[in-house]
């Protein structure tokens, strides 16, 4: 669920960034990236504190292998 919001974050980043610097506070940051990216508390904590270095090519590729790695393990009926 972490890994999947931020894949989405990172294929939607400059949308990502202008929630957060339009936000008042760290709260309706969170809340705003969680209505934008459709995730739930988890998933927009997971993303503010997403490191910018994290945000090139090769990051998201490994992040979207293990997120793959990882839904291949769940039970099927999830």
């Amino acid at each position: 669920m972490m890994l999947d919001a931020l894949l989405r974050a990172m294929d939607r980043r400059d949308e990502v960034f202008q929630m957060i610097e339009d936000s008042e506070n760290e709260d309706e940051a969170r809340r705003g990236v969680g209505q934008l990216l459709g995730v739930g508390e988890l998933g927009s904590r997971a993303v503010l504190d997403l490191q910018i270095r994290r945000l090139t090519r090769d990051q998201r590729h490994r992040l979207a292998s293990r997120a793959a790695e990882l839904r291949s393990q769940l039970p099927n009926d999830l």
